[in-house]
Formats: structure tokens, sequence, C-alpha cells
């Protein structure tokens, strides 16, 4: 037996830095996991149709996007707030956080206006891009994914429009675990310093374009077998409930200030 098989083996492997790694991993599971939640169902305080809840949300931004009224974007603040009280506290912060990001960054934009004279639309804008940030937030964590795409087809938007956004969501879902789980391998089988952490990223991205294009193939061959000819069909029909009937009234009523202050 030669002599160095005797030998006690005592390697130590260098160590070596992983954030970039730790920290991609993280974003994922975070994005995966927002996504999932939204999936998994409505807080049971939300009873209105999606249908009710994606028209009036497109129909308040189109009004805050047109209002020229810094009272209505105030009322209309003032009431997404009353709605976002009612919900969860964790998704209170996780909205609040969002919204007062963009409106910071939108503030930080506006400061060369501001600082010229031009305060009245700094502060407008800022607050209208607070109020549209809001109400998106609001639908998206209070409406299921699937409930989005059956309102949309119940407001007649195009098909290809939901296609593309039905197919968008999956594929983030899927190409995000296939991800993840390389990311997992390329941590688990880095002994020691790697110096070619870039090659490795590389090929990561390499796989997972690959594996995108292969499954938009499979997909394609799929919905051809299926028959499907790129329509989407409603199959089932609920009934009107008392909150829609609340829900309406809210938003006659902020349409009816809307063009009330319009008018002045």
């Amino acid at each position: 037996m030669p002599g160095w098989l005797a030998k006690k083996e005592e390697y130590s492997a260098p160590a070596d830095k992983d954030t970039f790694v730790n920290k991609s991993i993280l974003s994922l599971l975070r994005v995966l996991s927002k996504i999932r939640m939204q999936d998994s169902g409505a807080p049971a305080k939300f009873q209105v149709h999606a249908s009710f809840k994606v028209a009036f949300t497109l129909l308040l931004l189109l009004m805050l996007s047109i209002s020229g009224s810094f009272t209505f974007v105030i009322i209309i603040n003032v009431y997404l707030l009353a709605v976002l009280s009612l919900m969860e506290a964790a998704d209170i912060v996780q909205i609040l956080k969002v919204s007062f990001v963009m409106a910071l960054f939108t503030c930080m934009i506006l400061l060369p206006a501001v600082l010229g004279g031009n305060t009245y639309s700094g502060i407008m804008i800022t607050s209208k891009v607070f109020a549209t940030i809001t109400a998106v937030n609001i639908l998206s964590h209070t409406t299921r994914w699937n409930a989005i795409t059956s309102a949309l087809k119940r407001i007649f938007v195009p098909d290809i429009f939901i296609l593309v956004l039905d197919i968008s969501i999956k594929y983030i879902v899927m190409l995000g675990d296939f991800v993840l789980n390389m990311l997992y391998a390329l941590k688990l089988r880095s002994v020691g310093r790697n110096k070619n952490k870039m090659t490795s990223l590389s090929g990561v991205a390499g796989n997972v374009f690959i594996k995108s294009k292969e499954m938009a193939e499979d997909m394609y061959d799929a919905m051809q077998c299926r028959g499907f000819t790129g329509e989407y069909h409603i199959c089932k029909i609920s009934g009107f409930a008392f909150a829609d009937l609340i829900y309406i009234l809210i938003h006659a009523g902020l349409l009816a200030v809307f063009l009330y202050f319009e008018r002045i």
C-alpha cells in the first residue's frame, strides 16, 4: 500500500465569500413567496367581485391621472388609507413601504422643480403617485391572479394581453424554482475558493435561457394538441352580492366628486 494512502487527510478549504449567491437565493425566495401567498387566497373580509375591483381600480387610476384638483387627490388618498386600514397588518406595512418609497423617489426627481418655485406640481404629482401605487397594491393583495384574469376578460380586455400576463406569471414561478435549485447546487458544490464565480453565474444564466426556450416550445406544442386558439372563456358565473352594491355606490360617489371638482 502506498504511504500516501495511510496518511490522515487534513484538508482545510480556504474561506470564500458567497454573499452574491446568498442574496440571490433570498431575493428569489421573497419573490416566489409573495406570488404564492397572493395566489393562495384573499382575506375573508374582501368579498367584492374581482371584476368590479379591477374595473373601478382602472377608473380610479384614470381619474387620478387627469384630475387637476388637489382636493380630489387628497380625498382619494384618504379613501385608500381607510380601505388599507381594514387589511391585515403585514399587508398594510408592505403596501405602505412600497408606496412611500415610490413617493419619495418621485419627490427626489421633482426636487429641482420644487426648488425652482413649482411647489404645487411637485406635491400634486407625488400625491398622485402615492395614491396610484397604493390602489394597485390593494388590488394585488386582495385579489387572486386567476380572478384578475377572469375580471380582465369580463371587462373586454384583448385575449392576447391576458395570455401574456397569465403565462408571464406562471413562467416567473417555474423559472424561479429552476434558478433557485441551480443556485443551491452551485452553493453546495463550491468547495474552497472559487476564482471563476462569473463563469459559474454565466452558466446558470445560459441554462435558464435554454430551459425557458424548451418550456416555450413544449407549451406551444401542448396548446396545439389541446386545441387552444388563444381565446379565454369564462365558465364560472357568480352572483351579485351586497358587498358589490356597496363597492359600486362608493366608487359612484367618488366619480361624482371627481366631476364636481373638475367643473369648478
